[in-house]
């Protein structure tokens, strides 16, 4: 029986990250069928746990879980795509970087010499304009959400980089919701140094891991 569950739990995942990948699939569509990938996995499995059934349980566990999972998955709409365009027009050549991620987010990678000082988290001059933008295309499309992490380089001990990572994800919430954004829309988290996209081993390095990514994501609806 354990072998027919793993066999319904990698098909489900591979079906769907297959459909995923097609190249003539929309945004929107890749998303859906993302989220329907891990609802059938999780469906295959909670199905092939429980007594009696084996296979077939597992069968229909992926069945409702892929589409339970296409309704939870992130959508890229129209709204989306315009916020998309107003922060690249935003952020032209202040070096920060505006993308659509594979799970349909809208993704902000704002660098140190935009955002932060080094060892601090108060909010610089030059990264005003961007929140202040950021803050009205955020009211415009009321039904986004906003994930904030704060990253540092490797100076420093954790206990210096860990609060202060999470205090520039925390200033950047707030600078937001002065500007009218719910702040229940918010969440934050702190990383430290423990995922730098440069060496720590010279100070243009450590540059480029000082930063604070911003993602906002639009859930699907039922």
């Amino acid at each position: 029986m354990r072998k027919n569950l793993t066999k319904s739990v990698v098909a489900a995942t591979v079906l769907a990250l297959g459909v995923s990948g097609c190249a003539d699939m929309s945004a929107t569509q890749r998303g859906t069928a993302t989220g329907a990938g891990a609802g059938a996995a999780l469906g295959a499995l909670i199905g092939g746990t429980t007594s009696g059934g084996g296979g077939e349980r597992a069968a229909k566990g992926a069945v409702l879980g892929g589409a339970a999972g296409a309704v939870i998955g992130n959508i890229w709409s129209k709204r989306m795509e315009q916020q998309k365009q107003a922060m690249e027009q935003a952020t032209r050549g202040t070096g920060v970087q505006v993308s659509q991620t594979s799970d349909n987010r809208l993704k902000l990678d704002i660098p140190s010499d935009v955002s932060f000082d080094t060892g601090r988290s108060d909010i610089k001059p030059n990264f005003q304009p961007v929140l202040e933008r950021f803050a009205q295309t955020l009211n415009e499309n009321q039904a986004t959400n906003v994930v904030i992490i704060g990253h540092t380089d490797n100076t420093g001990t954790a206990a210096i980089n860990q609060p202060l990572s999470v205090d520039r994800a925390a200033r950047t919430r707030d600078y937001l919701a002065g500007r009218g954004v719910n702040p229940g829309r918010i969440s934050i988290e702190g990383r430290a140094d423990r995922q730098p996209i440069a060496t720590n081993n010279d100070n243009a390095g450590r540059a480029r891991n000082r930063r604070v990514e911003i993602y906002v994501a639009e859930p699907a609806r039922g």
